[in-house]
């Protein structure tokens, strides 16, 4: 029989069913295996019955037999050993040419490691980011692939067929970049995500226990925000969550433990901001926050021994609630600052050459963050490639310039009531810090200087010299090599 499968997908759990069943609406031909061959039969005669170009394959050489080539295998498996246990198993079935696909959370160092073994074997690789849950898989995911540059040509018209378009029609999956470059894009999304939602957390703890507002109060005011500019979907959602009730009337929200889990990400892209040497305060703080929360059992110990302040904001509600709206969008800006902060020193140093114009577009539907405010940030970088960072472009320099008061006045009331609001003040301690021409570093380096002769510069000469002082007259004129971690 003459081969007819156009892609192969490994890994029938809702994520690969769904971007199956997308596939084949589309008009592709898709073949569908498992490591557990029973899965087969109950996704041919479930989701996919009576779907005549959705082949089922038993193994790794009927799968292989049914596509057309150069052969395509997209594996949706769990991260880590798990791919390279199947990448091994594919290989002795593999043509010059075939391409393999990643499209789980793996680790972009695994994905650069892997591009590299597939290309010296003659074969492509790409490890892609695909974002939007099981409803983004089955109707229009976000979608990053990067790797093997030859390989985007085989998967583009699939991709771009199967991904969100934005309000005008443009796909939500463009090529990200060489090598790990679509999965270190997909983990800084994650990142963000984190932050989206700590941000979005600490605005409902702030209207909760600093407004006294009820869940419908709460609701109406995330449904209102939904309207301008925080248009989005992790404000949506919250919308919809805190209007839920179970069939007795109660609030959902409220009956869930205050503990958070998390999956990795979010501290991969902390991980990766210490080794670029890039200030992502605002998700490092999200991560911590989640850790905190974690700590459930010492948390309610230490609630009756330690006291603080307890009450509600003196002013006006609705002008309180305004406040946070524009806290919450400035240090939503900074939170996607500091992340585009972070993939241009990654695409330095690994030669990714990222267009960050296109990441915001391929973000603006079908993932987690997506938001109205994506398509401002592809605008800025539209009008200036090289912009260094968000907060210098003049439309966001505005909404900083509109909401600075209100954020301050946020955290200072925060604060005089005893609310945990970590991101919120470190999204404002990154932009002060940021603006300031002088911060007191000066006085750390003489402090490293002083116990560890680590030199360091004047300001009275030229950038690149370094200097030591015995400070005691004991310590002698020899300094340590100077380093910059």
């Amino acid at each position: 029989m003459e081969p007819k499968g156009d892609i192969a997908l490994i890994g029938l759990a809702v994520m690969g069913q769904n971007l199956i069943l997308n596939m084949n609406d589309k008009g592709f031909t898709v073949v569908a295996h498992n490591r557990t061959v029973s899965k087969v039969d109950e996704f041919l005669n479930g989701a996919a019955k009576g779907r005549d170009t959705i082949l089922g394959a038993k193994s790794i050489g009927e799968m292989f037999s049914l596509l057309k080539r150069p052969a395509k295998v997209m594996l949706m498996v769990k991260a880590g050993s798990a791919v390279d246990g199947f990448i091994e198993q594919l290989l002795p079935y593999m043509q010059p040419g075939d391409l393999i696909i990643d499209g789980g959370n793996s680790h972009f160092p695994d994905t650069i490691r892997r591009t590299k073994y597939l290309e010296e074997k003659g074969f492509l690789y790409i490890g892609t980011g695909v974002s939007g849950g099981e409803e983004g898989a089955r109707f229009g995911p976000s979608i990053m692939p990067g790797g093997s540059p030859q390989a985007w040509p085989l998967v583009k018209d699939i991709f771009q067929a199967i991904c969100a378009k934005t309000p005008a029609g443009e796909p939500c999956c463009d090529w990200i970049g060489e090598g790990g470059a679509g999965h270190f894009v997909k983990m800084v999304h994650n990142g963000i995500e984190y932050g989206d939602m700590q941000l979005i957390c600490e605005a409902y703890q702030l209207m909760k226990e600093g407004a006294g507002m009820s869940n419908q109060e709460m609701h109406e005011a995330f449904a209102e925000w939904n309207k301008g500019e925080l248009d989005s979907y992790l404000i949506e959602i919250t919308r919809d969550i805190l209007g839920y009730k179970d069939e007795n009337g109660e609030y959902v929200v409220d009956q869930i433990l205050d503990k958070a889990g998390q999956k990795g990400t979010g501290k991969w892209t902390v991980n990766a901001s210490l080794d670029h040497g890039t200030p992502l305060t605002l998700v490092t703080e999200a991560v911590l926050a989640r850790c905190l929360s974690g700590l459930k059992d010492a948390r309610v110990a230490a609630s009756k021994v330690l006291t603080g302040p307890k009450g509600k904001i003196a002013g006006e509600r609705a002008a309180f609630v305004e406040d946070v709206r524009r806290a919450l969008l400035a240090s939503k800006l900074v939170s996607y600052a500091q992340g585009f902060m972070l993939m241009r020193e990654a695409s330095k140093e690994n030669n990714w050459g990222l267009n960050f114009g296109n990441v915001a577009l391929v973000w603006r539907g079908g993932c987690i963050i997506r938001s109205v405010f994506l398509g401002q940030i592809k605008a800025a970088f539209d009008k200036n490639p090289n912009l260094d960072n968000l907060l210098l472009d003049d439309y966001f320099r505005g909404v900083i310039e509109n909401c600075q008061a209100a954020w301050r006045r946020v955290i200072v009331q925060a604060v005089e009531l005893g609310i945990p609001v970590p991101a919120f003040t470190t999204a404002l301690a990154f932009f002060d810090g940021y603006r300031s021409e002088r911060v007191p570093h000066n006085l750390l380096q003489a402090q490293r200087d002083y116990f560890g002769a680590h030199t360091y510069e004047r300001v009275d000469r030229p950038r690149g010299q370094w200097f030591h002082t015995n400070w005691t007259g004991r310590g002698g004129d020899v300094s340590a090599s100077t380093y910059t971690v």
